[in-house]
């Protein structure tokens, strides 16, 4: 059996094995004991298992087949708007409308996901994060009839596997730890830490499949060019506008 930690897989395909209410109800608990920002749970979870709700939401995410596929799919959301009902009702003025409150609650949610990610694992469910969240964050807001102040950043499907899962790999932990200080990168350095990722029979494929010379240039200018990062950059900084986190 191989290590949760360092074999852990994304999973894409779910079967049809029903996940039990209480199950889930159980794992969700156990999440919102994640750490959090002054105590203050800044985060919402919306869970979605009915079929129509599902496909609802799967435009936002692109039709990945993940959506409709999974037993539940977990939207969590930066969530300003419990915290400062409760402050309106207990005669405090919340002033929580500003780029420092959203960045806490997004952080109070990747805590919490991450947290259920890995309970839901352990547990025998597969999991897969889906990075579209934040592209589409009015739509996915408009289908789940998110309020001000509560804005979705991470989506979660959830289901008993229907697949191995591939092992997708991390660069070697040198590359993320820096002892002390900061330690730019040199291009020996990019070499040996990014070798293995480049000489993998799957990255090797991305590159043919895709017409360009290294795998950096998939990344650069067919996974993540500039023009969508532009875009969808200004369509969420408008959304938060609208959600009343950023003044217009």
């Amino acid at each position: 059996m191989r290590d949760y930690w360092t074999g852990r897989r994304t999973i894409r395909r779910y079967s049809d094995r029903a996940v039990p209410d209480e199950l889930l109800s159980e794992l969700l608990e156990k999440a919102a004991h994640a750490p959090t920002t002054g105590n203050m749970q800044l985060y919402s979870a919306v869970v979605t298992r009915d079929e129509e709700g599902k496909r609802r939401l799967a435009p936002a995410h692109f039709n990945q087949p993940q959506v409709v596929g999974a037993q539940a799919v977990i939207t969590v959301c930066a969530d300003f708007h419990r915290f400062s009902r409760w402050c309106e009702e207990r005669d405090a003025e919340p002033c929580y409308d500003n780029l420092q409150s959203f960045m806490a609650a997004v952080i109070d949610a990747i805590a919490f996901a991450q947290q259920f990610n890995t309970l839901a694992e352990q547990a025998g469910l597969g999991v897969c994060w889906l990075g579209t969240t934040t592209y589409n964050a009015r739509e996915i807001a408009d289908a789940l009839e998110l309020p001000r102040l509560v804005v979705p950043v991470i989506t979660l499907t959830v289901g008993y596997p229907g697949e191995e899962g591939v092992d997708v790999g991390r660069l070697p932990v040198e590359a993320i730890i820096h002892k002390g200080k900061y330690h730019p990168y040199t291009a020996e350095g990019i070499d040996a830490l990014y070798g293995e990722k480049e000489s993998r029979d799957d990255s090797r494929r991305f590159v043919e499949e895709n017409g360009k010379q290294t795998l950096a240039q998939v990344f650069t200018d067919i996974r993540y060019p500039r023009a969508n990062n532009e875009l969808f950059s200004v369509k969420f900084l408008e959304f938060l506008a609208e959600s009343g986190f950023l003044k217009r």
